[in-house]
């Protein structure tokens, strides 16, 4: 989704000559494929963060890398500042990170740190430019707007309706976000999660 070169304040592992931000590859079969493995069978906490460990975790390994999470914390690996710095993610009119090409439909599931400074791309202008930006009107309680994000307002209308539970409205409206389509059951999962009903 997206690599740079870290400086020294970024908090890379030292020695990182290049750092590679990995997600899903949607729209594909990756919700069918990460449901149907082992972590999701054994009735474990947090099969999704567990699977991730172990491909990931893998992959490093195989590349001589060392593989970075977003969850595990405290201390917490700062992937949005490493996403930004990619120049591949930016903040968006809501304050959500914006993707070039998976809009704001954009998740980490890890990071693999490799010491070989790899020749990288040019950083695409963000999708935000010229866009008429229906983010900014999209969330039915006004809980996410250009003025920041209310996150009660949002957990109190998801428990009141079913509307947002097989998405985010706000992340759904973005132009990108269309040519990046996610399975339902992929964002209700993730919705139950930040609604912690499930583990």
């Amino acid at each position: 989704m997206g690599a740079l070169h870290p400086r020294p304040e970024d908090g890379a592992p030292q020695g990182t000559g290049t750092l590679l931000m990995l997600g899903p590859d949607e729209p594909g079969e990756f919700w069918d494929h990460v449901t149907g493995e082992p972590e999701f069978a054994d009735g474990v906490p947090d099969p999704l963060d567990r699977w991730s460990a172990r491909v990931i975790g893998g992959w490093a390994e195989e590349v001589g890398g060392t593989a970075l999470f977003p969850f595990g914390g405290p201390p917490y690996a700062p992937f949005i500042a490493w996403a930004e710095r990619t120049g591949r993610c930016h903040s968006s009119p809501v304050g959500l990170l914006v993707h070039d090409e998976a809009g704001l439909w954009i998740s980490f599931r890890g990071a693999v740190a490799i010491p070989e400074r790899l020749d990288l791309p040019h950083a695409p202008p963000s999708p935000c430019t010229g866009c008429p930006a229906p983010c900014l009107t999209a969330c039915p309680p006004r809980a996410l707007t250009g003025e920041g994000y209310d996150v009660p307002a949002c957990m109190n209308y998801v428990r009141a309706t079913e509307t947002c539970r097989s998405g985010c409205l706000v992340r759904a409206s973005c132009p990108v976000s269309v040519r990046w389509s996610r399975a339902p059951e992929q964002s209700a999962h993730h919705m139950r999660a930040f609604m912690g009903e499930t583990t």
